[in-house]
This record gives structure tokens, C-alpha cells and sequence, in this order.
């Protein structure tokens, strides 16, 4: 007989989604460069990881050989490389849009995996995906003269982070064996450092470019929407069906919409609606297909 879902670990799922929806609004109000940004949330984030899975003494598994760290490594320097792209898509266009060019990522695995994973594309995800496509072009407005409070420009960097989170999924899945939290400690501070020598060239660490309101929302940023968060999010998954994981995962981009008209008044038009309507109901179908 099947699980049933965990009451607490479904509420813990859900709150972590809802916090990672807010990230998009939260970079409106910090006055400082994406890798800046980035490296802060990777380095407070790992950081908090290790302090938790120590005061809860969780067993993190037996340590990785140097070629999984290697590729973890890898992987985390991609992550790094994601968030910068989709931080910069925030500066480029409205919050909207930049999120649901990055939830294309289950459509670009899907027309990847035939090549990576030897996959057959079937019937059903091929259709899935020509639906994401569609509700892409809807939403980028590229059959107008541009997409509602942004540019095209924010579109493609928005699908570029989603290009490098596909690149990451499939690094993932290529490196088994190493438990979550202790995989997730090591992404997070390899994404961070990964920003440290361009932050080091272009002196953007100054402390002349922090602010005392920037310095507590890059804490917030830091320790809420990464440590937190993914404590949060990893420490429920155990508690839940994985088809409840896939299913709830896609309130992130919905409640990115909803907080991004809500606080910062961006526009999506009727266009953009049914368009984000046909991506993330695709990504939905083709997530619980991977």
C-alpha cells in the first residue's frame, strides 16, 4: 500500500514553495549586482546547511570520492551560473515572465534526453512540449512589438537560466549516491564561489555599494530563501508521494506571479496569461513524465 502524505510535511513543502516564489520580488528591492548576489545567497546558504545538519545531527552519508566532489562541483558552478542568468532576467523584464521562461526547463530536458539519456520522445511529450513552446511565444511577445513591462532581452536570459538549470537536473541525475543534504551544501557554497574571482576583478564587493536595508535583504535572501528554504524543502520531501513533490513544485511559479502583480503591479496581459497557463500546465505533465 502506497504512503499517504505527511500533514507537516506537506505544509513545510508548500511554505518552501511559497518562499521561493517571493525570490524574483525580493531581488526588485536589493540595489546590487546579480553576482553579488549570488555569491552571498550560495556562501549564507551552505553555510546555514552545515550549522543545521550539525545541531540536528542528521546523518549526511558517508562522504564523497573526489570525482563525484569534482562534479559536484561542476554542477554547483552551473547553479551559480543559473542564478545569475535568471537575476539578471529580473532586471530585464517583469518578474512574470522572467519565471516562466526558466519553468521551460522540464521542456529542454525533454527534447534533450533523446541524446543524453537515449530516450524515446513519445507522442505525449513531444505534444507537451510543442504546447510549452507556443505558450512561450505567447509569452515572450515576440509576435508583438514586445513582451508586457520587459524585453526581449530579459526572455532570453530567462531561458538561459533555464538552459543551465536543465544542464544541472541532468548532472544530478548522472551523480547518484550522495545524500541530499551533503549534495545540496556543496552546490550551494561551489555556486557562491564560483562569482568570487568576477567579484574580485570588478571590486563589486565593496562595502560602499552596501547599504544597511541591502545588507539585511541580502541576509534575508542568504539565510531565508536558500538555507532555510531548502532545509525546509528537503527535510519534507521523506514525508511526501513524489508525484505530490512534482504537482506542488509548480505553486513556486504560480505564487511568483501572483506576488510579482500583487507588490510590484507588473502587468501579463491576456496573452501572457494563456501562455503561462500552457507552460506550466505542460511542465507539470512532462515533470511528472521524467
Amino acid at each position: 500500500m502506497e504512503k499517504a502524505n505527511d500533514s507537516r510535511a506537506l505544509g513545510t513543502f508548500i511554505a518552501s514553495m511559497f518562499i521561493f516564489g517571493t525570490i524574483g520580488v525580493l531581488r526588485r528591492y536589493i540595489p546590487l549586482s546579480s553576482a553579488l548576489l549570488c555569491f552571498t545567497r550560495g556562501i549564507l546558504g551552505g553555510l546555514f546547511l552545515l550549522v543545521f545538519v550539525r545541531i540536528k545531527k542528521i546523518d549526511a552519508g558517508k562522504k564523497p570520492d573526489l570525482n563525484v566532489l569534482i562534479r559536484l562541483i561542476i554542477t554547483g558552478a552551473m547553479i551559480g551560473i543559473n542564478w545569475i542568468l535568471l537575476f539578471e532576467a529580473y532586471n530585464h523584464t517583469t518578474v512574470a515572465i522572467a519565471t516562466l521562461c526558466y519553468y521551460m526547463e522540464p521542456t529542454m530536458i525533454i527534447l534533450l534526453s533523446p541524446l543524453i539519456f537515449k530516450e524515446r520522445l513519445t507522442g505525449k511529450r513531444m505534444l507537451c512540449a510543442a504546447v510549452s513552446i507556443a505558450g512561450m511565444v505567447l509569452v515572450s511577445g515576440v509576435l508583438g512589438e514586445s513582451p508586457e513591462g520587459g524585453s526581449i532581452k530579459g526572455v532570453i536570459l530567462g531561458l538561459g537560466a533555464a538552459l543551465f538549470y536543465s544542464a544541472v537536473v541532468i548532472m544530478n541525475k548522472k551523480t547518484p549516491g550522495v545524500e541530499q543534504y551533503r549534495r545540496t551544501t556543496v552546490l550551494l557554497l561551489s555556486a557562491g564561489l564560483v562569482m568570487l574571482p568576477y567579484l574580485m576583478i570588478k571590486k563589486e564587493a565593496s562595502a560602499t555599494h552596501i547599504t544597511p536595508m541591502a545588507l539585511i535583504l541580502l541576509l534575508i535572501m542568504g539565510i531565508l530563501h536558500t538555507g532555510i528554504a531548502y532545509a525546509m524543502y528537503f527535510g519534507s520531501m521523506e514525508g511526501l508521494k513524489m508525484q505530490t513533490v512534482a504537482v506542488l513544485s509548480y505553486i513556486d511559479p504560480v505564487s511568483a506571479l501572483f506576488f510579482s502583480a500583487l507588490l510590484l503591479k507588473e502587468p501579463l496581459g491576456i496573452p501572457g496569461i494563456i501562455g503561462a497557463v500552457m507552460i506550466i500546465g505542460s511542465a507539470m505533465i512532462l515533470h511528472l513524465a521524467l
